[in-house]
């Protein structure tokens, strides 16, 4: 009996691993993502409310939305302690969707993130708040995968 149990708790779990930040995004903000310039992020307080929403530079990839911030902002503080993430796609009422947030370190996604910021923004491409591999490893930026969770609205 208890083995059963523990494989239906270990199944369980699995599935509930599986499915957890597997929600897929619209086809109208996969759109927005490609063509857009900014993305605005929330993140929530202690007490529940929303904070106000920030212009960020971004990349988005299969599903995910990727950018950086530094390791003192309150986006990553909050972040760090499991908030859930609000994006807005394009402008501050635009679509938007509610995301699971992790911190990432994968020196290659981060190069990845640096030569689409290169593609995308001409500051980015003249070397200027492009994300950078060493950067993130030495601690002075953080970089950011977001899992969507769940539509708000399109």
């Amino acid at each position: 009996m208890r083995l059963i149990l523990g494989l239906l708790l270990a199944i369980c779990s699995s599935l509930a691993d599986w499915t957890h930040g597997g929600e897929a995004l619209d086809e109208g903000i996969q759109k927005a993502l490609q063509t857009e310039s900014y993305i605005y992020v929330a993140t929530q307080r202690l007490n529940g409310e929303w904070s106000t929403p920030a212009p960020v530079w971004f990349m988005s990839e299969g599903g995910k939305v990727y950018f950086t911030t530094s390791p003192s902002s309150h986006k990553a503080h909050r972040i760090h302690r499991r908030s859930t993430v609000r994006i807005w796609v394009g402008r501050k009422d635009g679509p938007s969707f509610d995301g699971e947030a992790r911190f990432i370190k994968d020196t290659t996604m981060i190069e990845q993130m640096g030569a689409a910021y290169d593609r995308k923004y001409w500051l980015a491409w003249v070397g200027l708040f492009r994300p950078r591999a060493g950067r993130v490893t030495a601690g002075s930026t953080v970089a950011i995968e977001v899992s969507p969770t769940g539509m708000t609205r399109p």
